[in-house]
């Protein structure tokens, strides 16, 4: 890979991590303030665990797609490398 190459990478998942870290801040800002309400503000039933679950269901699938698949040398990044070989060798017996 090129420096640029690397350099649009990291850039790219630095940012994807970001995004993952305000995703679940906002979260966790959200459903406190959603508990608070369920436990002190809208009835005794603790109704504010649904969207605790729902959304946490997002934030876990998020940080599976930013950390754990968008890792290291991952599944794409190694078909776009073969890919890149395999166009250079045409272009070189060509």
């Amino acid at each position: 890979m090129s420096p640029e190459e690397i350099e649009r990478l990291a850039r790219k998942r630095a940012g994807a991590k970001l995004g993952w870290y305000a995703h679940a801040t906002v979260y966790i800002a959200v459903n406190l303030v959603v508990f608070a309400m369920s436990q002190y503000g809208f009835g005794s039933r603790p109704w504010s665990v649904f969207p605790l679950l729902g959304w946490g269901l997002g934030v876990a699938l998020h940080g599976i797609s930013v950390f754990v698949l968008g890792s290291g040398a991952g599944l794409r990044e190694r078909m776009v490398q073969k890919e890149r070989e395999r166009l250079q060798r045409e272009r070189g017996g060509s």
